[in-house]
């Protein structure tokens, strides 16, 4: 079946949802969809952002998350909103398209109806869509881009860089890029982007003298307008991820570095000063409290979908802050209006990117054709069916993951299993195929070894303590992004509120208490330490495709989730619905 007739029925089918009779042409169709994403010029800055799309080329399905708990002073505020809190601090109606893209509500019912969403082709149309009357304007990918799919695994990123540079990004920062390593990294930056795509991050600096690796900032004239883009790339990525991909680089917040990179702009005739970032929404909350001279922070990692700005006053006056989501969802478009050298107003929407309601950009789905060509026959190896919906996003657990740390259990036979709180990772619907791709989508990392160890009941604690204060630590430039550990055999319970150390208690083991001084027998994968790969361990993919063709078929079952104390009326957490 052609393009053009695959996005004629896609189109129909989205307009017949709508209400419209099944004898209504192509074009009634098309103007549904045009309307939904007619969006006025406004101002004379116009920024397209996105982020965290994890190599996903492909249209996906994504669940947002029923938990998302904010501690301190971050509890009951955006991004830490589920459900129907977030649809009514965002005046979102319940049912409907946004519902859908925004949320996990009714997600198994919304999916089958509005279908999937991102996919690159479908991404690019909506790009050129919005830029045709935005004069100018830059396209800026906050990073997490080169990971997180079994062809970008495969050709060390080169899949995503073809794709990035076909759909005209301008400007980039990075966090899981550097899981490719430091030659890797620099080769992309060097040979493949030279002046096509600024690579910038100002907070990447080299251990010997502390010169910059990648270029701080840039800027470009805008319709008369200088603006200037600062690059603020993931602080902890020797800590979140191996050290050894990065051993002659720092990276960390570096927040009087970046007041200085602010003012040089300044200096050097910036009107408009952005800050591309993926620190992490709640770090880029803190940061815009503590720097002047910022107008927005585009921020990313933490893969909140942020429909409306946060306002953060300063010493220098206001600052906009927000979050663009992840796997291609959505696009940010924040038009600015300036005038006499100083913005005095902006628009902002965040747009959901819905594959039936975009045709897909023909040259890019060609590209992303003759990138799968060579793997087809892997990608698309059946292994199971599931009954359940599989997902992953949420601070405890994920149905995916649960379906992981099963397999880690039962392979290496051990008593208690721990599968990293990864955010990106695709949803399957009840009913489908679990293939070799769908996996590779949990698992696609640089270091995917599973390993088998004697853990103590005491340094357990210690493992799950230290994770929780990385997630729940009431000052956001402690937390490193990502979600909880998730846990397999080991029962607990957990008080986010708590102070560090002391969230964690009544860890059992099939109904006792786990023994301090007593060793248990721990399964797990995705090691930072970089011996992991000397001691044997298999990848994770072959440990799971194994145990996917042995089960055959998916069933549901409960969440292995901690007893979560102290978090009554949070807004971040949510029943299933």
């Amino acid at each position: 079946m052609s393009l053009e007739r695959r996005d004629f029925l896609k189109a129909l089918a989205i307009a017949s949802a709508g209400g419209l009779s099944l004898h209504s042409n192509f074009a009634s169709a098309q103007q549904t969809a045009n309307a939904f994403y007619e969006l006025p010029r406004f101002g004379n800055v116009h920024l397209l952002h996105f982020t965290d799309c994890h190599a996903q080329l492909l249209p996906v399905y994504f669940r947002e998350p029923n938990v998302n708990i904010g501690v301190g002073s971050q509890k009951g505020k955006t991004p830490h909103l589920v459900g129907e809190y977030f649809l009514k601090a965002n005046n979102i109606p319940a049912g409907t398209k946004d519902a859908y893209a925004f949320t996990y509500l009714n997600f198994d019912a919304a999916a089958q109806h509005y279908g999937r969403m991102g996919g690159f082709a479908h991404l690019s149309t909506l790009i050129q869509q919005i830029k045709a009357n935005r004069p100018g304007s830059l396209l800026l990918d906050g990073g997490d881009t080169w990971q997180g799919s079994a062809t970008a695994l495969w050709t060390k990123g080169q899949d995503m860089v073809d794709a990035s540079l076909l759909l005209g990004v301008d400007i980039m920062t990075a966090h899981w890029e550097m899981t490719l390593g430091e030659n890797r990294v620099l080769e992309i930056v060097e040979k493949d982007f030279q002046n096509k795509i600024s690579f910038l991050a100002q907070n990447i600096k080299t251990t010997d003298f502390g010169d910059d690796v990648f270029t701080p900032f840039v800027i470009r004239e805008m319709n008369g307008v200088p603006v200037a883009i600062i690059g603020q790339a993931f602080p902890y990525t020797p800590v979140a991820n191996p050290r050894y991909f990065t051993p002659n680089w720092t990276f960390g917040i570096q927040e009087s570095n970046l007041q200085k990179t602010i003012d040089l702009a300044r200096s050097q005739g910036a009107k408009v000063v952005v800050l591309l970032s993926h620190n992490g929404m709640d770090v880029d909350l803190k940061l815009a409290s503590r720097v002047r001279g910022i107008d927005a922070i585009l921020g990313g990692h933490t893969h909140d979908g942020v429909p409306i700005p946060v306002q953060v006053r300063n010493a220098g006056g206001t600052t906009l802050v927000t979050n663009a989501g992840s796997n291609g969802k959505f696009l940010g478009v924040l038009d600015f209006d300036v005038k006499g050298g100083h913005v005095v107003d902006f628009q902002y929407k965040l747009l959901p990117v819905f594959s039936d309601l975009l045709p897909a950009d023909p040259r890019m789905s060609r590209l992303i054709e003759r990138v799968r060509q060579p793997y087809e026959s892997v990608l698309s190896e059946p292994l199971a069916v599931t009954q359940e919906l599989l997902y992953r996003r949420g601070n405890f657990n994920g149905s995916f993951d649960q379906v992981i740390l099963d397999g880690l259990l039962t392979q290496k036979n051990a008593e208690i299993a721990f599968s990293p709180g990864f955010r990106w990772g695709t949803t399957l619907l009840p009913g489908q195929v679990v293939t070799m791709e769908n996996l590779m989508d949990q698992t696609a990392i640089t270091y995917p070894y599973t390993t088998n160890s004697l853990m103590s009941g005491q340094t357990i604690k210690t493992i799950l303590e230290d994770v929780a204060d990385n997630l729940f630590n009431p000052d956001p430039y402690y937390q490193q992004g990502g979600d909880m550990v998730r846990v397999g055999g080991l029962n607990y319970a957990i008080d986010p509120n708590a102070s560090m150390g002391n969230r964690i208690s009544d860890m059992r083991l099939n109904g006792t208490l786990l023994d301090p001084h007593k060793s248990y027998r721990v399964a797990g994968w995705a090691p930072v330490s970089e011996d992991a790969d000397m001691r044997g361990g298999e990848a994770i993919w072959d440990l799971m495709r194994r145990h996917l063709k042995e089960v055959k078929v998916i069933e549901e079952s409960k969440l292995n989730e901690p007893l979560i104390k102290g978090v009554k009326n949070n807004p971040g957490i949510e029943s299933l619905i």
